[in-house]
């Protein structure tokens, strides 16, 4: 072969056995193969930043020391931040649980929105968060029934966003789930509780799960047995599609 050709070869020979990147796999030879690709996100979790300002935001979610971030900040003026890959995982929904998933933050896509909790949220945020849920729903495909609430994947230990959500407004577009004409009762011997863990909630403490869904397909605080109109809210909502994995009690169809 001539010199040319193995000047050409060499530089392949090496890289085909040179050691795996440090912090990868020990002791492993490295051989790139071109079929792969990113991973693609299936969730995005919407977040409140129960701050007073968007600076005072952005310092907590670029803080080394705070060990949280999201991967989109809004402002109340529709201001939009990225500040973190797409591609990366954030550190945005900590210890939570939808379905089978045990691990949202490997999964989805944080979006914090600037609000103290105590407030409306402002018309030009959710054009700019409406705007970029578009947007991912284009890219990813995300389903519908997958942009949720901090408070629905971490019930014991979130309650973000607040009761002023207009979970109902996103759900018109397209973006999560709604049930406008529940029917005027569930079937007798539903379930609640089985319920609740059917669309996706972890109901370990059925009281947080109750008060997760009151707020956000109600817009209330509690977290009291689920009411007769409650539960019809509730069977209908499982009469759609969505994507937990929990198995759908038998006769909530």
């Amino acid at each position: 072969m001539p010199l040319r050709g193995l000047a050409f070869l060499l530089p392949l020979l090496l890289a085909a056995c040179a050691p795996l990147p440090s912090g990868q796999g020990r002791d492993a030879l490295w051989r790139p193969s071109p079929n792969v690709d990113q991973r693609r996100p299936n969730f995005v979790i919407l977040h409140q930043t129960t701050n007073a300002t968007v600076d005072k935001a952005l310092a907590t979610l670029t803080d080394p020391q705070r060990k949280v971030s999201a991967h989109y900040l809004i402002g109340r003026d529709g201001g939009l931040i990225q500040l973190v890959d797409e591609a990366a995982r954030a550190w945005h929904a900590g210890e939570s649980r939808w379905g089978g998933m045990s691990d949202l933050n490997s999964a989805s896509i944080g979006i914090e929105l600037d609000n103290t909790g105590e407030e409306p949220f402002a018309e030009a945020q959710i054009v700019a968060l409406l705007s970029l849920l578009a947007d991912l729903r284009e890219r990813y495909r995300i389903p519908a029934a997958n942009v949720l609430a901090h408070g629905d994947v971490a019930p014991t230990r979130k309650v973000d966003p607040s009761r002023f959500f207009p979970w109902r407004r996103l759900a018109q577009a397209g973006f999560g789930m709604w049930c406008d004409t529940p029917p005027a009762a569930a079937p007798a011997g539903f379930d609640a509780a089985l319920g609740l863990r059917a669309l996706g909630y972890d109901t370990t403490v059925a009281a947080a799960a109750r008060a997760a869904f009151r707020r956000h397909f109600l817009g209330q605080d509690g977290d009291a047995e689920l009411a007769a109109g409650e539960q019809a809210l509730l069977h209908c909502l499982l009469g759609q599609p969505h994507a937990a994995s929990a198995p759908t009690p038998s006769g909530y169809e």
